[in-house]
Formats: C-alpha cells, structure tokens, sequence
C-alpha cells in the first residue's frame, strides 16, 4: 500500500493579495514588491563585544532570522560594526539614534542597511541631503523608524500624545525630505504599544505611498503578552496585505521573537509551513495525557524543517478525524494510539510507546521527503 506525502500542488491560500510596495535591498534580503514577508530581530548583547554579538547573530540565522539590527549607541559601537557586518551570516542593520554622525560610520562600516529616528537624532532634518547621499553611494536602504515613545517634538505638541495620525505625519514629512533628494531606498515604522493605534497608523500610512513597511508593536511585553499582542496586530495588518517585513519585539531572548514571528507567518500562509503539531486541548473525554504527549513530541521533533503535520489527539471524538487529515497522526483511547499515515490507520501501538512511534515515523517520512525532494510532487511512501 502507498501513500501520498509532500505539499499540494496548488499554492497555499491566503487572506488577501499582498499590497504592491516599491521594492528595495537590504543586503541580499529583498523586501517589499513580490519578496516574501522578511523577519528582523536585534541583538541583546552589547555591540562592542564582537564575538558575543555574532555568536547570537548566529543563533538568530539558525532559527530562520533574515534580517539583524545591532544597537549604536555610542563611538565603541561603531567601531565594531566593521568586523560585525562583514562576519554576520544575515544582513546587519544599524539602530541609530541621538548622533548623526554614527549613521555616516555605519554606512562606511558596510552595514547593510541604517534605521534612523528622526524624533531624537539632532537636527536630522538639516542631515537628510547628506544621509541620502551617503546612502545612495554606498547601496545602502534605510528605514525611517517612527515611534511613539520619540516621536518628533512638532508632532507630539501638534496632536498632544503619540496618535496614529501623529505617527503617520511624521513619517510622510520624513519620507518625503528624502525623495526630494530623490533616494527611495527606504521603508517606514509606525511603531506603538497599541495594537489598535498601530494597526490604524500603518492603515493610513498603506494609503499615503507605496513605501514598504516594517511592521512592529513595540515595547509588545514579556513573552505571552508580546506575542499576543503582537500577533493579533500582525495578524489583522498581514489579512489584508499590509506588510513587508515584521520584528516581534519580546522581553525575551531575540530568539523567541524569531520562532513567534515565524509561526505568524507560517499560520498566514505568507512562509511556507514546516514541522506543525495539531493537538487537542484536552477535556473530559480524553483518555490519555495529551498535554505530555504533545509536549514530548514537539521536543522530540525540535529542528525538523519539512513541511509535515502531525496531530496528537486525545480522544475518539474528534481523534481520527484531526489525525487522518494530518501527514502523520495518533487518535489515543483506552491505553493505546491508532497510528495513522497519510489517512491511513499503519499500526496501533500501546500508550507508552506512543511518542517513540511518532517520532521514528515522522523521522522516517522526513528523510523520505527530503531525499525524493517535496518539489518534484507527491514522494510516496510505502506502508506496511
């Protein structure tokens, strides 16, 4: 008996078309146009320490990050950036703000790219010529990144506190000092604590030009409440095709930001999927631990990088159902797991061995799918 693995031949559904942005480089990573929605995330270790910094720029490649932005804040942090972005795996942008004269010195120090705050850099205005040229010369993007903890001053006195149309002013009247110095390589934040606030400045601001945008909720929280709140503003942005590039920003390791803001995507359709685990949340029907048994089969299949569902289910209500339409699945009752493949019922095998027979089948369609390449159809697999 056979049966069919691999992704659909048609491609995945999403919500809504993705808006047409012009499109610009950020290093190798394209953004905006037809590229796919990029990840950021920042370092947390301190810019002058070189090793520690690329050790966790490595990490951040690892886990799927695209795209890296570094803290300058000081002439040490500067001077690092060099030997930073020539050994980064992934494009190194630099976060500049107060000083002027550091964005000059990390385009010069072959950054990938330059995040400026107009709100708190002095007399940005007066520097906007040089910068574009500066810029320009070199191949470098930038990002205008408007906040609302530093917003310009003449907005926040105009509007009284950091409103969406507050945020959206600031950052037409900054695009448009840049284009008048005709450089477009840029895209736009609109950053704010809010998810509502957010999500209506970056509405308004899709309306005002055909600039990309760096989707962020900044200062989104510790790692439940972050990614709550980040994923509903995401989420609501992404469904109608708002969004070029996001950075879930946790009071967490930069690594979790990287996992959330990927399952984001993933769950739109917007990346394609990999390892997905489908389990029940458990209730008075279940007869097994489905708790454990999905934690244990998700730490067991930690890394795995092919696009396969698994669904974990507790009981024979709702079990078969959810486990014959993953690739791969467990329906648990009375102290054993039918294992099913595909649709089809393999073997059933007794509680305990459970999660073993799981993560052996998943491993084995795994090396499958990628010896016979999940492109080149329907790999099929042989059941005994």
């Amino acid at each position: 008996m056979s049966v069919a693995l691999g992704l659909p031949g048609m491609p995945a559904p999403v919500l809504a078309e993705r808006r047409q942005t012009r499109k610009i480089r950020v290093g190798k990573v394209e953004v905006g146009g037809d590229a796919p929605v990029s990840v950021q995330s920042m370092t947390t270790t301190p810019t002058t320490d070189i090793n520690a910094t690329l050790q966790q720029i490595a990490e951040l490649t690892a886990a799927g990050c695209d795209i890296v932005r570094v803290a300058v804040p000081s002439a040490d942090d500067a001077e690092a950036l060099p030997a930073i972005a020539q050994k980064s795996q992934i494009p190194v942008v630099a976060d500049i703000h107060f000083q002027p004269k550091y964005v000059f010195a990390a385009i010069d120090a072959g950054c990938a790219g330059v995040r400026v705050n107009p709100g708190n850099i002095k007399k940005f205005d007066d520097r906007v010529g040089e910068i574009a040229q500066a810029a320009k010369d070199a191949g470098v993007s930038l990002r205008i990144g408007v906040n609302a903890g530093s917003l310009d001053p003449r907005q926040l006195e105009k509007y009284g506190k950091p409103t969406a149309e507050a945020l959206v002013e600031s950052a037409v009247r900054e695009a448009s000092l840049f284009e008048e110095h005709d450089f477009h390589d840029f895209k736009i934040s609109v950053k704010h604590h809010d998810p509502v606030v957010m999500v209506r400045a970056y509405e308004m601001l899709s309306e005002r030009g055909d600039w990309p945008l760096h989707l962020g909720v900044t200062e989104a929280g510790p790692a439940f409440q972050g990614t709550v709140k980040s994923s509903v503003a995401f989420g609501t942005l992404l469904a109608r095709g708002i969004g070029d590039t996001i950075r879930v920003s946790l009071s967490a390791p930069p690594v979790e930001e990287v996992k959330v803001g990927i399952q984001i995507l993933q769950s739109l359709n917007l990346r394609e999927r990999k390892l997905e685990i489908v389990s029940c949340p458990s209730c008075g029907r279940a007869q097994v631990d489905v708790y454990s048994l999905a934690d244990r089969v998700t730490a067991g299949l930690e890394g795995m990088q092919v696009p396969l569902r698994v669904a974990v289910m507790g009981c024979i209500v709702n079990g078969p159902g959810e486990a014959r339409e993953a690739d791969l699945g467990v329906a648990s009752g009375n102290g054993k797991g039918q294992i099913f493949v595909k649709g089809e019922v393999i073997k059933t095998v007794p509680e305990a061995d459970i999660v073993e027979t799981l993560i052996d089948e998943a491993s084995r369609i795994a090396e499958q799918m990628e010896t016979e390449g999940v492109e080149s159809g329907e790999p099929q697999v042989t059941v005994t």
